[in-house]
Parts: C-alpha cells; sequence; structure tokens
C-alpha cells in the first residue's frame, strides 16, 4: 500500500519497459549467450587520433598505440531460455565495431569507441555493457558449402559495408588466404568501457559515471581464416569513424565463434 492506501504495483525485467510481468523487458537478464560470424581488419592510425577517444583514467597502450580493428558481426542471441532463437526477430543481428587498445594501472585493454547495430535490443545491452552503440545498416557475405555464395577456403571473397544516417561509412573486401592461429590482437583483451547517464538535472553533471571491466564469461571458436583486406572509410557530417584513418594495414580475418556475457567489474565509480 502507499501513503495514500491504494496498491503499490510491483513491475519486474531487467530492462525497461517494466511491467507487472516483464514480458515486455527489451532484453532478459543476464547471462546473455551469443552465436555469431566476425570479419576482423586490424590496422595502424595516427596514435593521437585513438587518444583523443580515450578519456581519463585511460591511457594509450604502450605497445602500438595506433593499432585499430573494425569488426564486421552477424549475430544470433539469447538469453538462458534460448526462447529467442526459436523466434529470430529477437536473435539475430548484425553490427559494427571499431576497438582500440588503452592501458589502466599497467594492464591493456581493448576498448570499443564507435559501434552500430541494426536492431534496438543491442542498443539496450551496449548501454548496460558501456558499449557506445547507435543505429546503422550493417551487411556482411555469408559463406555457404552450396550456391553461389563462397566456400572457406583460400580465395574466397567477403564484403561487409556499413552506413549510418544515410550514409556509407566503411565498405570492405576480404580474401581468405589460409588457417591461421588468431583471430588478431586489438580485440584480444578484457574490454574497458564507461557507463555514463546524465542527470536528469540540467547541468547536474553524470548521474553515472562508472569505469567498467567485462569480457567474455565463456568463449569457443572455429579455425580463424588470415586474410587481406581491401578496407575503404568514408566521412560523414555526424560520424567520425573516418577519424581512424588507415595509415598501415595489419591483417585481417574471419571466423565463427560462440561467446557468453555475464556481467563485468567496477574499476572506478
Amino acid at each position: 500500500m502507499d501513503k495514500h492506501g491504494g496498491d503499490v504495483a510491483e513491475v519486474r525485467g531487467f530492462f525497461t519497459p517494466k511491467t507487472a510481468t516483464g514480458r515486455a523487458s527489451l532484453v532478459p537478464s543476464p547471462p546473455w549467450h551469443y552465436s555469431g560470424d566476425l570479419l576482423t581488419i586490424e590496422y595502424r592510425t595516427d596514435p593521437e587520433r585513438v587518444a583523443e577517444l580515450l578519456p581519463a583514467p585511460l591511457e594509450p597502450a604502450a605497445d602500438d598505440p595506433g593499432a585499430v580493428a573494425l569488426i564486421w558481426a552477424d549475430w544470433q542471441s539469447c538469453g538462458d531460455s534460448r526462447e529467442e532463437l526459436l523466434d529470430p526477430v529477437r536473435a539475430q543481428y548484425k553490427e559494427c565495431f571499431a576497438v582500440v587498445r588503452c592501458a589502466y594501472q599497467g594492464r591493456t585493454y581493448s576498448r570499443c569507441v564507435y559501434i552500430w547495430v541494426d536492431k534496438d535490443f543491442a542498443i539496450a545491452r551496449g548501454l548496460h555493457q558501456g558499449y557506445p552503440k547507435k543505429l546503422g545498416s550493417i551487411h556482411m557475405t555469408r559463406p555457404h558449402p552450396y550456391g553461389p555464395a563462397p566456400r572457406l577456403k583460400p580465395g574466397a571473397k567477403l564484403g561487409a559495408t556499413l552506413a549510418a544516417g544515410d550514409r556509407r561509412l566503411a565498405e570492405a573486401v576480404v580474401t581468405l588466404r589460409e588457417p591461421a592461429d588468431t583471430n588478431g590482437f586489438v580485440n584480444g583483451h578484457p574490454m574497458a568501457h564507461h557507463r555514463w547517464l546524465p542527470s536528469i538535472e540540467k547541468d547536474g553533471g553524470l548521474a553515472l559515471d562508472e569505469l567498467i571491466e567485462s569480457g567474455a564469461a565463456s568463449f569457443e571458436g572455429g579455425t580463424p581464416w588470415a586474410a587481406d583486406a581491401d578496407l575503404t572509410l568514408f566521412e560523414s557530417p555526424t560520424e567520425e569513424l573516418a577519424g581512424l584513418v588507415i595509415r598501415e594495414p595489419i591483417g585481417a580475418y574471419y571466423r565463427q565463434v560462440g561467446v557468453t556475457w555475464d556481467g563485468g567489474t567496477r574499476l572506478t565509480g
């Protein structure tokens, strides 16, 4: 009962909208499970372009501070019930994200500095995890053992595109070369992200200001494929990905993975 004698509603759900049943919540409670195809292109940009994207107390990585990974991913995702997999509109989405490396208290971290997704539930999860997600249009070639689609073999070509706000931001053609031991190094560390929420009061600063660490609770993956990549970035009046100018290619990779995410740890805040 409230102070006026009325019943007080108990609302449920991990994320908004919260309701009496919780069924309308945009995302279920973690853990969240993912199966996906990844196209990763690594290159070097000007280290100062990376440094300007690292808020305090983060610092540039001591080794190769200008390294960038631009990653396309085609995901199927779900909560513990797995029910989304049988209602695919709730499970399937694509994203493209730029990752750099940074340092905090002597440890090297990966950090996502830009990311675009094509579903609202993926944005909601990003808000919780500290990913700076925005809506975009993402497409990538799907390998397949039959018909005209490329097979996973040397010489296979895979395309990928990213657009947002009616403008193309990136496009790539990746040519598979050979099986590899790794899937690159830029996105190979725990993530260091900020969770920010402005105060509802004007000029009230931040109501939430946390630096957090998170990573995979479990991981499995197929054989990575090393590849050659032709990557182009495009200017946009509302996006800044092109500021991470391509100065020198490092490598490219294709891999199928399975990942579980189940929370993180506060570093500050």
